[in-house]
């Protein structure tokens, strides 16, 4: 019998890396040429991009077993009963952020517009019937309400923030690309020519007309598939104009460098915090609600929007305890916590209108709708 269970995990593990190597959705890494030259920075070792404070990621044996009886539970509250509804935005307003949901934003600052990790996918998996849909339904059909993109700015090449079918609708309207070291191995293999990327380590910057774009570092990791794990970079934005100054955290733990980037590239008008997804066993690798908001203080910030929330369902609490808890937090530390409906345009200056509960009317309509 065992030798039959050896043989029988054999064939899935070489039917697994089958569908991984076929299937373009997992991207391609890297070539070696470019390893090569990736392994000469300060911030790889071993083949591999590294974070300036090492995670600690490893589960033991008690946290394996409590993830399998966590996955097992009612999860009637990890996302809303009925999808939400997606507002009507306003693509030529200047000087303002649009939210699409969980991580994804368009940007327009000084007439430049930008996405930041425009996952439009339906599922955060190159196949999405191996994970749960949008909470909104798939947004790729909205990609033909957009305007020309000047550009297209990444974090890092996770599944909920690069998409294959996003990407491939998108290129023909974005004119350029600007991307962690590395991510764009896995454009060039999406039919993005390779002269429309520029790729950056922590710390440089490019350029588009009067908006520049800082990659910072961040506490995270990448990879796409079985053996490309830190491959590529991860990390934070920067986005500065004359008149407009954003901060986007990109995924990952909270830690040190926020008060080094605050001191180094703040203050800032607004600040795109990770805050969703959460748990005490990754808690190195993503924020809790209240380190997000405490993220946004060290780095001298203005006004704060919640991300990686509302979008899947990819960790085990309730799908609206993120900004639940971080409005709480917001109001203990005097933080000002934008709450736009997903989709909705606000300007990243001036007042701040009434702020919209819009997640709890959705639960009541939900609880109407079940009598």
């Amino acid at each position: 019998m065992l030798k039959i269970f050896i043989q029988f995990a054999a064939v899935t593990a070489a039917a697994a890396a089958a569908v991984v190597n076929l299937h373009p959705g997992f991207g391609k890494s890297p070539g070696k040429m470019e390893q090569r030259r990736f392994d000469s920075l300060p911030n790889r070792q071993n083949g591999q991009f590294v974070n300036d404070t090492p995670l600690h990621r490893k589960l033991n044996p008690c946290d394996a077993s409590s993830l399998i009886k966590d996955s097992l539970k009612r999860k009637e509250h990890r996302g809303p009963s009925h999808l939400i509804p997606v507002a009507a935005s306003e693509w030529e307003q200047e000087d303002s952020i649009t939210w699409l949901g969980h991580s994804a934003f368009y940007l327009n600052i000084a007439g430049v517009k930008m996405l930041l990790d425009p996952m439009f996918g339906p599922a955060p998996a190159p196949m999405p019937f191996l994970a749960g849909k949008r909470y909104t339904g798939s947004l790729l059909g909205k990609i033909t309400e957009l305007p020309e993109i000047d550009i297209v700015l990444l974090t890092h090449d996770h599944y909920d923030h690069l998409d294959y079918r996003s990407i491939r609708r998108l290129k023909e309207k974005v004119r350029r690309f600007v991307v962690p070291l590395g991510v764009g191995a896995h454009l060039r293999y999406w039919g993005v020519n390779a002269e429309r990327i520029s790729e950056l380590n922590w710390h440089e910057s490019a350029s588009e007309q009067d908006v520049t774009l800082t990659l910072t570092p961040s506490r995270h990791f990448s990879g796409r598939g079985v053996r490309n794990r830190n491959q590529t970079l991860w990390g934070g934005w920067v986005i500065a104009s004359d008149n407009a100054k954003v901060y986007a955290s990109g995924d990952g733990g909270y830690g040190e460098h926020f008060q080094t980037l605050g001191k180094q590239y703040g203050p800032f008008d607004l600040t795109l915090m990770e805050g969703g997804q959460y748990d005490d066993r990754w808690k190195s690798v993503h924020m809790r609600p209240e380190e997000a908001v405490q993220a946004h203080k060290d780095v001298c910030g203005n006004k704060l929007l919640l991300a990686h929330w509302a979008g899947f369902t990819l960790a085990f609490h309730s799908w609206e305890e993120p900004i639940e808890r971080a409005l709480h937090a917001a109001e203990q530390e005097n933080v000002t916590l934008l709450t736009p409906e997903i989709g909705r345009t606000v300007p990243i200056h001036g007042a701040v209108s009434q702020q919209l509960r819009w997640w709890q009317k959705r639960n009541c309509e939900n609880k109407k709708q079940m009598r």
